[in-house]
């Protein structure tokens, strides 16, 4: 991924806390040789202080077996995604139908590396963790190696730890435009109403206000 520095995240605390909200990607591992990568959509639970995200997979899955051969991962995240029209970007002293249509998204991809989990208490305590960062209400039984009602089922899956190694993030919201193209296409985004134009505009107005 192609990150400017005018795309660039201001810190880490940028994207870590984009991460707490966007817990949904896709996990990529090496295939064969030959082969291309496997991609598997899945949700995480990504802790900033352990430097790691927490997967589960069904035993069958083969992201398991290749991550055995291979444990170097890219987990990607992609969200707070608009398209932007020409005419939004059009430069002041230029016209409208000169603007370069774009794409304004946020993304992170954490490199890591993948240990499977074998130890059944160790499984039930990263389950936990995961279902607590989902349902932080409550509402479900603990899980616990060996005893009802989740316990025979931890047979069925494995949990994947993934130690973040490597991360790239971009915010891309205009940040190379002038003020008054940054407002034109505030403007056009709160006009258009579309999804995730709010959002948007709140990462422009957001990213210029702490640039």
């Amino acid at each position: 991924m192609l990150v400017h520095p005018w795309d660039a995240p201001h810190d880490d605390a940028e994207w870590q806390l984009w991460l707490t909200t966007h817990d949904f990607g896709q996990l990529a591992v090496n295939g064969p040789s030959g082969e291309p990568p496997f991609v598997q959509p899945l949700h995480f639970a990504y802790d900033p202080e352990r430097g790691e995200a927490i997967i589960h997979l069904a035993r069958p899955n083969p992201l398991l077996p290749a991550l055995t051969a291979d444990p170097q991962v890219v987990l990607s995240v992609v969200d707070d995604y608009v398209y932007v029209p020409g005419p939004w970007q059009a430069e002041p002293d230029g016209p409208p139908e000169h603007g370069v249509p774009t794409s304004f998204y946020a993304a992170v991809q954490l490199r890591c590396t993948a240990r499977l989990v074998d130890d059944p208490a160790e499984t039930a305590t990263l389950l936990n963790r995961q279902v607590g960062h989902f349902q932080p209400e409550g509402g479900s039984s603990t899980v616990a190696a060996g005893e009802a009602p989740y316990g025979r089922l931890l047979s069925g899956i494995r949990v994947v730890r993934l130690e973040v190694t490597g991360v790239r993030a971009k915010f891309k919201y205009a940040g190379k435009r002038s003020a008054e193209v940054q407002d034109r296409i505030a403007a056009g985004l709160v006009e258009r109403d579309g999804p995730r134009d709010t959002v948007a505009r709140k990462h422009l107005l957001r990213r210029r206000r702490e640039g």
